[in-house]
């Protein structure tokens, strides 16, 4: 086989392989997106997962491709990302969402495929070929999307319990079962908005890295983007059974107006994410808003040892990410010499 076409050849299996990530990260993160609406019963799960994968696709049309530019040029010193960097990226960035996804730990596959990137990066060149701007905003985001999804859900929790004190239970939750599908909708579509341009972010680094796409293009082939946002959705209707189940009732029991008050929360969170260019979890932010309802209630509403296994789990993402990637980077130098 030529040189030239082996090279194409090895760039359409490792965009096939991003691809395949982006829709494990819909299977991965569909729980974040139906957990609530499920657990409080508005809708059944077959129901949810097609609602959410819909609107994980209108999100195309949403939003600019603020965040696919950091992971594409703001995360990595321009002319080091190379075949072996993105292989090693993804198999790091996979290999722990499948861990955690086989245990039902709500991890970030975001920060997943970050720390990947990190990992085998520093494998083929040290840390000073990382932007340290993208790294730190990324980082710091870790902490900030959960904190603002808390208080946003803990006050809109507080907010919609003045408004409707004088109300019967009954009718809230006749109205919050409605409005849950509104709430439900626009936190599908900031996590469409957010998680599948961190895909597209990937494809068009390695596109750039191979020549395929010039650098100084202000955005990457159509083709990717309409590829990326119908992985993520597909992957969402496959749904995540196993997270399910944590998020919707592990951390704490919600009623629809508890879930409205959660998603709206964690959706304000992702657009205005989403909207800075900033990659952050879908996952951290849901369970903080989560937690957020909860502890508006009564703090022992909210089982802070689930939580903080979640949290655990996030903590450990991107250094076990990174490890892993810096291993997936030399098997591929292995692989593909």
């Amino acid at each position: 086989m030529e040189p030239v076409q082996a090279a194409l050849w090895v760039v359409i299996m490792l965009v096939a392989l991003a691809l395949a990530f982006d829709f494990m990260n819909g299977f991965h993160d569909a729980a974040n997106s139906i957990a609530t609406v499920v657990s409080t019963g508005v809708l059944r799960p077959a129901q949810a997962v097609l609602f959410a994968a819909f609107f994980n696709f209108v999100a195309i049309f949403v939003f600019h491709l603020s965040v696919a530019a950091t992971v594409g040029k703001g995360i990595v010193e321009p002319g080091i990302v190379d075949t072996h960097v993105v292989f090693g990226a993804l198999l790091g960035a996979t290999t722990w969402n499948l861990i955690t996804w086989y245990y039902g730990i709500p991890s970030s596959s975001s920060h997943a495929l970050i720390g990947g990137i990190v990992g085998a990066v520093i494998a083929k060149a040290g840390a000073g070929s990382l932007i340290s701007g993208g790294i730190v905003k990324t980082v710091v985001f870790i902490f900030v999307s959960p904190l603002l999804g808390f208080l946003l859900g803990s006050l809109m929790m507080v907010l919609v319990a003045h408004l409707f004190r004088r109300v019967r239970p009954s009718r809230i939750d006749r109205w919050f079962r409605r409005l849950q599908l509104v709430s439900a909708g626009a936190y599908s579509l900031g996590h469409g908005g957010n998680d599948a341009q961190k895909t597209i972010g990937i494809i068009w680094l390695l596109l750039i890295a191979t020549g395929y796409v010039n650098p100084g293009e202000g955005s990457p082939p159509g083709w990717v983007i309409v590829a990326c946002y119908m992985a993520i959705g597909a992957g969402t209707m496959f749904g995540g059974w196993r997270i399910v189940r944590t998020m919707g009732q592990k951390i704490t029991k919600l009623k629809p107006v508890g879930g409205f008050c959660a998603e709206t929360g964690g959706a304000l969170t992702l657009f205005l994410a989403t909207a800075l260019g900033i990659p952050v979890s879908t996952t951290h932010t849901i369970t903080g808003a989560i937690v957020g309802v909860g502890s508006t209630q009564r703090a022992s509403a909210v089982r802070w040892g689930v939580a903080g296994n979640i949290v655990w789990a996030w903590i450990f993402t991107i250094p076990a990410s990174a490890f892993m990637a810096a291993v997936g980077y030399w098997l591929s130098l292995q692989l593909f010499p």
